[in-house]
């Protein structure tokens, strides 16, 4: 049994355009929050906004979290909120073999998964109840790493390590990730391109749970980081089995 409400609540999801992001903050308006999705892609907030019917609890917004000055305006404006949550992730180029690996492509990888989430942290403290959570989304591969994810094995490590750190500064705020294993998001369409649905079946096959994950599975585990008073500092891992096998 969950202890926080989250009827009436106001929750930023950033990255919540798409993916395990927008199925969160469509089960969140279902429970009567007051969400706003953040993104870098008016085109895609607006597709959003299509996709979840105009709610009336719907907010969103353009930023970008890796400049800092669009974080700071972010809060600037937002007024009190009671929970942050991130799925943002910027994997384009970065699963590449050594060889390949262009800097620029792995900077962004830590842009949108590091320095993002710590400026949410920085800035968003502040505005965030004592009862408030920040959940963020990590990865299998920092367990199951695969040839051409060293990049991405790397910076979701990097962000659990920054998720127990900030437990500890922050609190009593709750600081948690997700540990997402693979799960069926356009994101696969970056990472296997016309291979996508050939390589999501033979992981499928692998896996304990018999599937890969859905967005609403992602969904169902950080509803539960914002909804239980007495968890921080966790990583929770939704992988199917994944670091089994």
């Amino acid at each position: 049994m969950t202890d926080i409400r989250i009827e009436g609540a106001k929750i930023i999801i950033v990255g919540g355009s798409s993916g395990m992001g927008l199925a969160l903050a469509r089960r969140l308006l279902g429970e009567g929050a007051a969400v706003t999705i953040a993104g870098r892609s008016e085109d895609k907030l607006a597709a959003a906004r299509r996709d979840l019917g105009e709610h009336p609890g719907l907010a969103t917004v353009a930023v970008d979290i890796s400049r800092e000055e669009e974080v700071a305006a972010l809060f600037g404006n937002s007024g009190p909120v009671d929970h942050i949550v991130s799925t943002a992730a910027d994997i384009v180029g970065a699963y590449q073999l050594l060889p390949k690996i262009e800097l620029t492509a792995a900077q962004r990888v830590v842009e949108s998964k590091i320095y993002g989430p710590l400026l949410l942290a920085k800035y968003g403290a502040a505005h965030l109840p004592p009862s408030g959570s920040i959940t963020y989304t990590s990865g299998v591969a920092a367990y199951r790493p695969a040839a051409r994810g060293s990049v991405v094995a790397a910076v979701n490590a990097a962000l659990e390590g920054l998720v127990r750190a900030l437990a500890v500064e922050l609190a009593p705020i709750r600081i948690n990730a997700v540990s997402p294993g693979w799960v069926d998001t356009p994101i696969w369409s970056f990472v296997a391109g016309e291979a996508k649905q050939a390589t999501l079946d033979a992981m499928a096959q692998r896996l304990p749970a018999g599937r890969v994950g859905r967005p609403d599975d992602i969904a169902d585990a950080i509803r539960f980081l914002i909804g239980n008073g007495f968890t921080t500092g966790t990583i929770l891992h939704v992988e199917g089995g994944h670091r089994l096998v």
